[in-house]
């Protein structure tokens, strides 16, 4: 079954493209909380385990660590090349390695993969405390809990108070939370592309990429995990993915780069594709191997669920909490994330000065891309820390 219009040729996806027991570790290291974890909407948590991997050495004090948070579908991998158990090569590697932004002869980095992630943290693909896979049952999450994870996880490694937390879009979700219920642990702050809480739109785009998931057969109601090859929930995970890269780029430069062509050789007047629609093709097929279903529906849950100020008298009242140092930037093509949001933040956070805009025609991507640009904020952001 070829789910994502790339070549039959290809062997078939496995039923989850998460990180498994028994996979190849790579660079990961794991932590496993001593308790339950307790969760804001009710229950707990038994069994977690967070993947994490470090660049750097920890100094003596404990004060040159800089914790590093991925976006959806990212993970701990920010820095190194693909290879065995790194499906992907580093998504900020440009970022980190002496005398880079973070310099790994000054700083202590370390990035965990999420809770209800798929690349070693424990999610819906994960094994259940007494046997068999999370699946449909794992619970419901905000990122409350998954920043108490994180937490937990500073602790074990010995570290009272990062001397920065950086973060883009869902990762600056978690970014802010550390600030907000956090701040005596949160020496300084870059938040990059994201908003103080969901708006209805972003909610609704995610909850269309939920509805595409969970209306595809395979997806069993999230029991799919021990499926053969080819018989996961690809389809839906594909479409959704589809949805959510063109709210990741800009129309602008889907323009230029694809117009209104189609595909060398198959025109869609007779069965073919446009240049546009192999592109997105390409990146579902990709994503379908290298991910799980269950903890993409896990995390955009989390993602519209995002409100700092959710039981703290409202945003504004959250948010002069926020008194480190603090740099807050946006993309100015990005229409996931609107530049309005950040400047929205900037405005209300104490320890900003100003809105810091990054130029860029890739849309909220290039918070990712834009390695440059977002050096220099990071470099910026330690000469405060």
């Amino acid at each position: 079954m070829n789910t994502s219009a790339e070549p039959d040729t290809l062997p078939l996806p496995p039923a989850t493209g998460g990180w498994q027991e028994g996979d190849a570790p790579g660079r990961r290291a794991w932590v496993t909380l001593d308790a339950p974890l307790p969760l804001e909407a009710g229950g707990l948590l038994p069994g977690v385990r967070l993947a994490y991997e470090t660049w750097g050495r920890l100094a003596p004090d404990g004060s040159n660590a800089v914790l590093v948070l991925h976006a959806l579908t990212g993970d701990s991998h920010v820095a190194g090349p693909a290879g065995p158990g790194h499906p992907t090569p580093g998504w900020w590697d440009a970022l980190v390695g002496p005398g880079r932004a973070l310099d790994t002869t000054r700083w202590f980095v370390v990035a965990p993969n999420v809770l209800g992630g798929c690349q070693g943290s424990t999610g819906p693909s994960s094994p259940r405390p007494g046997g068999g896979r999370w699946g449909s049952s794992f619970p419901y999450l905000t990122q409350r809990d998954q920043v108490a994870a994180e937490a937990a996880l500073a602790d074990a490694l010995g570290i009272a108070r990062w001397a920065a937390v950086i973060g883009g879009s869902m990762g600056g979700m978690r970014a802010l939370e550390w600030a907000v219920s956090r701040p005596d642990r949160t020496g300084s702050l870059l938040v990059l592309a994201c908003p103080a809480a969901a708006s209805a739109e972003q909610i609704a785009w995610g909850a269309v990429q939920i509805a595409a998931i969970r209306s595809d057969p395979a997806w069993r109601e999230g029991r799919y995990h021990d499926a053969s090859a080819g018989d996961g929930p690809h389809r839906g995970l594909g479409i959704a993915r589809r949805i959510a890269h063109v709210t990741y780029r800009s129309e602008p430069e889907l323009g230029a780069r694809f117009g209104g062509h189609p595909q060398p050789g198959g025109h869609p007047w007779r069965g073919g594709r446009y240049q546009v629609e192999s592109y997105l093709d390409h990146h579902a097929a990709k994503l379908v191997r290298r991910f799980d279903a269950g903890s993409y529906v896990v995390l955009t849950e989390a993602m519209n669920g995002h409100d700092v100020g959710r039981d703290r008298g409202g945003v504004a009242a959250a948010l002069r909490r926020v008194r480190m140092p603090a740099l807050i930037a946006g993309v100015d093509s990005d229409r996931l994330y609107p530049l309005a949001q950040q400047a929205e933040l900037a405005a209300a956070v104490p320890g900003a000065d100003r809105l810091r805009i990054i130029e860029s025609p890739y849309g909220h991507d290039g918070f990712l891309i834009e390695t440059g640009q977002v050096g220099g904020l990071v470099e910026e952001l330690l000469s405060l820390a």
